[in-house]
C-alpha cells in the first residue's frame, strides 16, 4: 500500500513536471514568435522607407534634362545653366548663360560701354561691383561675390529676367584684380568666364578725364551733386568748363605707369578666353559692338547708350597749361597723344 502511495506521489510530481516543462516551452515559443514578428515588421518598414526614398530619387532622375546645346566642343566650358537660390528660372532653366568680366581702368569709357551692353535684352552687366572694398578684401570674399553674380542672384538695375544669356560685371584693375590675379585667373578658368579688355589708347585724354572727375567729386558742379557720367548736353557743358592743370614733370612717369599696368593685365589674363577693345575703336566703329555680341554668343541687336560725352573738341582746349604739356611730350613715345582724335561720330 505504501508503495502504491509512493508511486502515486511520484506520478503526480511527474505530471506536474511535465506540465511545467510544457508551459516553459510554450513561453519560449511565444517569445520567439514575438521576436520574429517584431523583426519581420522592422524589415517591412525599412523596405517601405527605402522604396519611398527610391521613389523620390526616381522623381529627380526622371526630370527632363536640358538638351545638348548645338555648340563646338571648345565652347562647352563656357556654357552654364545657373541655379539661383533666390528664385526659380522656371521655363528658362535650360536657357544657357555665358559668364563675362569687363576688365578696364577708370575713365576709359567702360561705363559708356556697359550701357550699350545693358541695352541688350539678354545681357546683364552689373557695374563696378568691387568698388566696395569689403567685397575685395580677400580671395574668399571675391569668390563669394563672383559666385552670387554668376548664379544670377545679384540684384541691380542691370538685372534682367530669368532668360539672361550673358551675365557679368565691370572690374577696374585697381580693385583687387592685380593683387589677386593668379587666383582670379584660376577662378575664370574653372568657371568658364570670358574676359573683355577695354582700354584707352590716348592715355593723355584719360588723364584729363580722371583729373576733371576728381575735381567734380569735391566741387559738385551739378547743383551740389557729383556725376561721373552725364545724360544731357547741358550737364556735359557745365562739367567741361573745368580745365585741369597737369603736372608736366610727372606726366611721362604717370603715363608710363598706366601703360605698364595695362600691359601686365594683358599678360596676367592672357590664358583666359578674351577679346581686346579700345575705346577709340568703339567710338569710331560701332561694328565693334557686333563683335562683342558675337563674342558673348548673344543675338545681334542695335545697341544704344543715353550717355553724353563730357570732353569734346581738341585737347588744347581742355587743359589749362597746354604749352607745358605739348613741350613735355614732344619727341617722346607719347607725342602721338597730342594729335589723336577720338570724337564720337
Amino acid at each position: 500500500m505504501a508503495d502504491d502511495v509512493s508511486s502515486f506521489g511520484k506520478d503526480v510530481f511527474l505530471v506536474k513536471g511535465l506540465k511545467n516543462s510544457t508551459l516553459v516551452w510554450r513561453l519560449v515559443v511565444l517569445t520567439f514568435a514575438m521576436v520574429c514578428g517584431v523583426y519581420i515588421c522592422s524589415i517591412c518598414l525599412k523596405q517601405i522607407s527605402t522604396s519611398s526614398k527610391v521613389g523620390f530619387l526616381d522623381m529627380e532622375v526622371i526630370q527632363k534634362p536640358c538638351p545638348e546645346p548645338n555648340i563646338e566642343p571648345w565652347e562647352i566650358p563656357y556654357v552654364h545653366y545657373p541655379n539661383p537660390k533666390s528664385y526659380s528660372r522656371a521655363e528658362c532653366a535650360c536657357n544657357p548663360v555665358r559668364y563675362f568680366a569687363i576688365l578696364s581702368m577708370q575713365r576709359s569709357g567702360s561705363g559708356w560701354f556697359e550701357t550699350f551692353l545693358n541695352s541688350h535684352a539678354n545681357i546683364s552687366s552689373n557695374g563696378e561691383i568691387f568698388s566696395v572694398k569689403v567685397r575685395r578684401s580677400n580671395m574668399s570674399t571675391i569668390g563669394e561675390t563672383l559666385d552670387t553674380i554668376y548664379r544670377l542672384d545679384w540684384v541691380s538695375s542691370a538685372s534682367k529676367n530669368e532668360c539672361t544669356a550673358a551675365v557679368g560685371l565691370k572690374w577696374m584693375l585697381n580693385q583687387g584684380l592685380m593683387q589677386n590675379h593668379e587666383q582670379i585667373a584660376e577662378y575664370f578658368r574653372i568657371h568658364g568666364v570670358s574676359v573683355i579688355f577695354l582700354f584707352r589708347r590716348n592715355l593723355l585724354r584719360r588723364m584729363i578725364s580722371v583729373l576733371a572727375n576728381e575735381y567734380d567729386r569735391n566741387a559738385k558742379l551739378l547743383n551740389g551733386t557729383h556725376k561721373s557720367h552725364t545724360h544731357s548736353a547741358k550737364e556735359a557743358e557745365i562739367l567741361a568748363k573745368y580745365k585741369p592743370k597737369i603736372n608736366a614733370t610727372l606726366l611721362i612717369p604717370n603715363l608710363r605707369q598706366v601703360n605698364d599696368t595695362t600691359t601686365k593685365a594683358l599678360e596676367y589674363f592672357k590664358s583666359t578666353r578674351h577679346i581686346i577693345l579700345y575705346y577709340e575703336d568703339v567710338v569710331r566703329n560701332h561694328t565693334k559692338l557686333l563683335e562683342v555680341q558675337d563674342f558673348l554668343k548673344v543675338p545681334r541687336k542695335d545697341l544704344k547708350s543715353l550717355q553724353v560725352r563730357i570732353h569734346k573738341g581738341s585737347l588744347s582746349s581742355q587743359v589749362e597749361n597746354w604749352n607745358d604739356i605739348s613741350k613735355a611730350l614732344t619727341g617722346t613715345p607719347y607725342e602721338s597723344f597730342l594729335h589723336e582724335d577720338d570724337r564720337r561720330k
